[in-house]
């Protein structure tokens, strides 16, 4: 066999490997909106959503996380499978990517209280300036870049993304309408190149949600209940 022959095999069975890993990644996701859908249905109290008790909170925080957060994680894990070369790249990679994001559930459990609509409106207008500043810049664009292990990806990821959380968590942590709008945010700012104009609209726009959740808490669906 030629060197040529070994080289084109070589690039054969990577590429083969990546395709494995990317599918399977997504299939992972996918399976994990289904849990996760089902352990939120009836869940969702708005602003004054309880958490429960801690193991459930785990077991439903863990597959919410692997839902939202995998599908903007495929460049990284196909260029770190390609590097490394091993099936179990991917899975190992994918496990310490969640990892990271089951340490900012800890603390989400830790600090979360039921609230109201004004600290619900504060939280999200913060989360719309967190767009704006330079850490999220930077975050975001580390995020997008190649990284040694899946730790790295989460450390950055939760950087680029921790304002668009805190929003989920202020307006409905158990809600399975803004996980998903959350989860479209995440994944499109994962995997599409950052622009000014657009990412400023979004973060008015943020913001402007928050205003008006402090000024007009009914106007938003879900985020109180009537009494």
């Amino acid at each position: 066999m030629t060197v040529t022959s070994r080289c084109a095999g070589m690039t054969s069975t990577r590429t083969s490997t990546t395709a494995v890993a990317l599918t399977a990644t997504l299939a992972i996701a996918a399976a994990s909106w289904v849990v996760a859908i089902r352990q939120m249905s009836g869940m969702d109290m708005g602003a004054a959503t309880e958490l429960g008790s801690f193991a459930f909170f785990i077991a439903l925080w863990v597959p919410m996380m692997a839902a939202m957060m995998l599908p903007g994680a495929v460049q990284a894990v196909s260029r770190f499978v390609r590097a490394d070369g091993r099936a179990l790249a991917a899975p190992l990679f994918a496990a310490s990517y969640l990892a990271v994001w089951t340490l900012f559930g800890l603390a989400v459990y830790a600090l979360y209280r039921p609230h109201g609509s004004a600290a619900a409106g504060a939280l999200t207008i913060a989360a719309g300036v967190y767009e704006l500043t330079p850490l999220k810049r930077d975050c975001r664009r580390r995020c997008r870049k190649s990284v040694p292990s899946g730790f790295h990806l989460g450390f950055y990821c939760v950087g680029s993304s921790i304002g668009l959380m805190v929003m989920l968590v202020a307006l409905g942590v158990m809600s399975i309408a803004w996980m998903s709008v959350i989860a479209g945010l995440v994944v499109a700012q994962k995997l599409l190149p950052p622009r000014a104009s657009i990412d400023m609209l979004v973060a008015l726009a943020i913001v402007g949600l928050g205003a008006l959740i402090v000024i007009a808490p009914s106007s938003v669906p879900g985020l109180v209940l009537p009494m």
